[in-house]
C-alpha cells in the first residue's frame, strides 16, 4: 500500500509557515538541543565528581603530608585544587598580606577555591531556568500567530467548515505542544542538576573543612 503524506503535522507545519513561524520552530529547537546538551554534560560532570571525592576519601587522608595528598590526585580534581590553594597560602606573604594571620589567609584562598569549584558546578542552570520559564511562552506565541493565520485564510475564503479550520487551528497548537516539550525536561534537569550540585558541593566545603582544621592542628603541634 503506497503511503499518503499527511496534509498535518509537523512537516506540513513547516513547508506551510512563514518566517516567524519558522524562527519559532528553530528556536525551540536550540533551546533543547541546548537543554540535553547541558543535562548530558551535567550528568558525565557528576559521576566524575563522584569518582573525585572517593578518591580524595580513600587517598588523601592516609597521606602523611598534605603535599604527598595532593600529588596523589588527578590534577582536575577539585578537591585538589582546593588542597593546592590552602598549600600556596601556606607561604609566606608580603606587603599588606604579611598582617593577615596565616590561618585566616588559608582559610580566606581556601574559601575562594569552594567557591571557584561551585561556580563551575552551577554553570549551565541559568539556562535550563531559562529554557523550562520561557519555552512554554515562546511555543504559545506560535500558537497565537498560527491562529491568526488561520483566521485570516477563514475570512479571506468566508468559510469555517471543519476541512478549512482542522489543518491550520491543528498546526498551530502543536506550537503549544513543542513548547510544552521543551520546558519540560528542562525544568526536570534543572531540578537534578540543582540538586546534585548542592551535594557535590557540600562534599568539597566538608573536605575544606577538614583540611583547614587538619592544618591548624598541626600548626598548633609545632
Amino acid at each position: 500500500m503506497a503511503s499518503v503524506d499527511s496534509p498535518y503535522g509537523v512537516a506540513a507545519l513547516w513547508a506551510a509557515s512563514d518566517a516567524v513561524t519558522r524562527a519559532v520552530l528553530l528556536v525551540l529547537l536550540l533551546m533543547s538541543l541546548g537543554s540535553w546538551y547541558i543535562l548530558l554534560l551535567k550528568w558525565l560532570g557528576l559521576r566524575t565528581m563522584q569518582a573525585y571525592g572517593r578518591a580524595a576519601r580513600v587517598s588523601f587522608w592516609r597521606s602523611n603530608t598534605v603535599q604527598q595528598g595532593v600529588d596523589g590526585l588527578d590534577k582536575r580534581s577539585p578537591f585538589r585544587f582546593v588542597a593546592a590553594a590552602a598549600l600556596e597560602a601556606m607561604e609566606p606573604q608580603g606587603g599588606l598580606l604579611a598582617r593577615v594571620s596565616r590561618q585566616d589567609w588559608v582559610a580566606m584562598r581556601m574559601q575562594r577555591a569552594v567557591e571557584a569549584v561551585q561556580q563551575e558546578l552551577q554553570s549551565g542552570l541559568a539556562f535550563l531556568a531559562t529554557v523550562g520559564s520561557v519555552a512554554p511562552f515562546i511555543g504559545l506565541f506560535g500558537t497565537v500567530w498560527g491562529i491568526y493565520h488561520a483566521l485570516t485564510a477563514i475570512g479571506m475564503s468566508g468559510q469555517a467548515s471543519i476541512d478549512k479550520v482542522a489543518g491550520p487551528v491543528g498546526e498551530a497548537l502543536i506550537m503549544t505542544a513543542m513548547g510544552l516539550a521543551v520546558a519540560v525536561p528542562a525544568v526536570l534537569a534543572y531540578n537534578w542538576s540543582l540538586s546534585s550540585t548542592k551535594l557535590a558541593i557540600t562534599e568539597v566545603r566538608a573536605f575544606a573543612n577538614d583540611l583547614h582544621a587538619a592544618m591548624t592542628a598541626a600548626q598548633t603541634e609545632v
